[in-house]
């Protein structure tokens, strides 16, 4: 900073402040992933279109959630 014009200084950065305001948009980006992944495991993988091959596992583990939620099945 110079001692006559303390406009000519670099601007004082508050980490934690700023480290806040980028946390919230990642967290916000994280939890629409992870919501997208339920969505698909949940209501549209199928077993035959499974991004896993063809292992119904995963279908058979969310299938009474998948009824509940109204997708259709079978």
């Amino acid at each position: 900073m110079n001692a006559v014009n303390p406009a000519l200084g670099a601007p004082h950065i508050d980490m934690r402040t700023a480290a806040s305001t980028l946390a919230t948009p990642l967290r916000l980006t994280v939890l629409a992933l992870l919501a997208l992944i339920v969505y698909y495991f949940v209501g549209y993988d199928q077993g035959a279109v499974s991004v896993f091959g063809s292992d119904t596992h995963v279908h058979e583990f969310v299938h009474d959630a998948r009824h509940l939620l109204g997708f259709p099945c079978h």
